[in-house]
This record gives C-alpha cells, structure tokens and sequence, in this order.
C-alpha cells in the first residue's frame, strides 16, 4: 500500500501515523480503512469533538434541542453557524454525489471493528466558535453574519477550484476562509489552536501504536507542535474579557440618556423630538429585522417595544425578547426537528422550518437594533447640537 498521504512520527516511545484525508473524498475513506486493518493500532485519534461525533452516530439529535434554553444561554449564534456549515456540506454532498466527513465515519467503524481505543481529538467547535466571535469587534461580528446570511442565499455550483480547496481544508476552515483574509489574527483560533489542541490529544493517546485521521491541511501544522507541550485548559476557555469594550457598551447609552435628559432641560420640544427619533430609529430596523424573518405579528412589535430600551443596556438585546415571544406562539414540532437538517439546504427550508426562523428572527432583530442604534444615537446627537 502506498504511503501517500501518511506521515510517521516516532515520539517517547510511541508511533504515531497521521493521515492527511480529503474531507469529500471516497479514497481517502478507503485508505483509512486500508491503515488501520494493516496497523492495528492501540488507539484511533479522529478530528472530531463530542458534539460533532453525536451528530455523526445520532442522526436525531436535533429532536433533543430545547429552543428556549438556546436562547436563554445566548447560543443562537452560535447554533446558526452549525446549521449554515451543515447546509454548506449538503450543498457539497448533493452536487458530488460525495458525504463529507467520510473518512471519520470509516475511522471511528474500524477502530470498533479492531477494538482500538477511539480518541475525539479535536477542540470542542463551540469553544472554536466562540473564541473566534470574541477575537472580532462588533463590526466583524457584523461582518460574520452577513457572510453567514449571504453563504445561506448562495445557491451557486461550487467550481473545481473551489471543491480542491474544501478537499485539503475542512468545512469551517473553508466557509471561513475569505474572512480569515480580512481578519488575520482569526487564524490563531481557527487553525494554529486546534493543530496544538490535535497535537497534544494525539501524543497523549494511549498505546504505543496511534493512528491519528486529520485534515490535510492540519498535517504541516500538527508536525510542527507535536514536539511541544500545549496546556489544553488554556485553548479550551475564553481569554478574560478586556474591559474596555465593556466601559464602552455602558458610556454609550449613559451619554445618550444624558444628551436626552439635557436637551429636555434646555428645550423640552427638541428633547421629545429626540426621544421620538430613538424610539423610531431603533424600534423600526429591530421590527424589519423579526419581520425580514417573517417572524410573528407579537414578534414584530416585541422587536419594535423592546428595541428602544434594550439598546440602552448591554445586559439586554432586542432579539432574545422577539426569539422567546416567537417561540411561544410558534413553537417548532417534532416535524420540524426531523426535517431540520434537510431544511438547512435552501434558503426556502431555512425561513420555512420554525426552528431556523426563530434563530433567523433573534440574529436579524438584533442586527435591526444595532443599525437603529447608530442612526438613531447619531440623530440625538444632531438634534443636540442643533438646539446648544
């Protein structure tokens, strides 16, 4: 059998054979198979985590999600990005007649065929995610939806170019790639971390013999910090927040009352046409986003009440209120959870499910209020500055 594609590391005593796979390729599922019938290794190391391995061996977990606490611990985020990456490997999937992700299948079904210990060697993709949405400011953040929202709309072929470079990276690093470019340092969080994380998983496997299935495209970098110890506790939190942004987030709407409660004092009339244009401002985008995702009539004014008040707090966003208000009267079935993962495909399935709505409803509300924020905290400025 040919050694293409594998490198040997002789570590402390311990072999370690990494195998850089394509994650839409059928070969590479093949020579998975091929090394650990031929190896026999003690251990298996698969770059998945936990949650991505349940999705893999339980096909209805989705039925097990509870809506509510998904938007009470402020995961809706997050719980979009995995259905938009869900939705780009289907897009692959129905276009190459391939299963992304095949060569874990074929590493974790022959690790139980031989009895090999299975390691899931990878960090856990919340943690991944939610280091990178803290390495970006609320503009990036901004940035990251609409590629999020615009990937959902995208129902362009995926050329061979672009299929060569999913094969060497794996999905998140491909959905991602453009805005790696544009913001450089969220290549620590998205790529250099997870090769320590892989690496320090993979040396601390047990046995002497370990078979290790990756990504190409982590192969270079897992090499290179496989002769280093990593503290895996370290890379599997979220650095202490600075308090600058959080200074910020209150000065913000403290000078806004403050500028209000001024004019008031110096011109009522201009002061009440202030409190208008926040109220307008801010209630409106926040309506248009819960009603962009044909979000409930309750929701809609929920996003419109809210806005207003809750953008004056940090502790606070609009689109938690309208999500939970939509939920209530639209709470998804069992048929939505079942269909979930198919409806994730088209941009039809994902403002049709009442699931993906109700995430649709809290990340487009929320990106209304901030728009209203701006344009309304600049028209009390103005109005202000009018009336000194």
């Amino acid at each position: 059998m040919t050694e293409e594609n594998i490198t040997r590391i002789y570590l402390e005593g311990k072999e370690l054979i990494l195998i850089g796979t394509a994650h839409v390729s059928k070969k590479s599922a093949e020579q998975v198979k091929e090394v650990i019938e031929r190896e026999q290794p003690d251990t298996v190391c698969i770059e998945l985590d936990e949650q991505r391995y349940q999705s893999i061996m339980d096909a209805n977990k989705w039925k097990d999600m509870d809506i509510f606490k998904v938007i009470k611990e402020k995961k809706t985020t997050l719980l979009l990005m995995n259905l938009v990456i869900s939705s780009f490997q289907k897009r692959v999937a129905k276009q190459f007649g391939i299963k992304p992700g095949l060569e874990m299948i074929q590493g974790i079904e022959s690790a139980n065929e031989i009895g090999a210990t299975l390691v899931l060697a990878d960090r856990n993709i919340q943690i991944t995610f939610a280091r990178i949405w803290h390495g970006i400011g609320i503009w990036g953040k901004a940035k990251l939806l609409l590629q999020i929202f615009a990937s959902i709309f995208n129902n362009d072929t995926i050329s061979e170019e672009e299929l060569e470079k999913i094969k060497s990276q794996d999905m998140l690093n491909s959905m991602l790639d453009d805005f790696t470019v544009a913001f450089p340092r969220l290549k620590v969080p998205l790529i250099d971390e997870r090769d320590q994380f892989l690496a320090q998983k993979i040396k601390d496997a047990p046995g002497e013999k370990i078979v290790a299935v990756l990504g190409a495209a982590h192969v270079p970098g897992i090499k290179e910090e496989i002769k280093k110890e990593h503290d895996l506790e370290a890379i599997s939190k979220l650095p202490p927040k600075s308090k600058a942004p959080t200074i910020i987030a209150w000065m913000i709407p403290i000078l806004i009352m403050a500028i209000i409660g001024y004019t008031f004092y110096a011109n009522p009339t201009a002061g009440f046409q202030q409190t208008l244009s926040w109220i307008l401002w801010n209630g409106s985008f926040s309506a248009l986003g819960a009603a962009i995702a044909f979000g409930h009539p309750l929701a809609i004014v929920t996003a419109f009440l809210v806005a207003p008040l809750s953008s004056l707090s940090p502790l606070m966003a609009a689109g938690w209120f309208a999500g939970f208000v939509q939920a209530y009267f639209r709470r998804p079935n069992v048929a939505d959870f079942e269909t979930l993962s198919e409806d994730v495909y088209s941009v039809k399935g994902f403002w049709g499910n009442k699931v993906t709505r109700i995430l649709l409803i809290v990340a487009l509300t929320n990106i209304g209020s901030t728009l209203g924020t701006v344009i309304g905290g600049a028209d009390v400025v103005r109005l202000f500055l009018e009336n000194l």
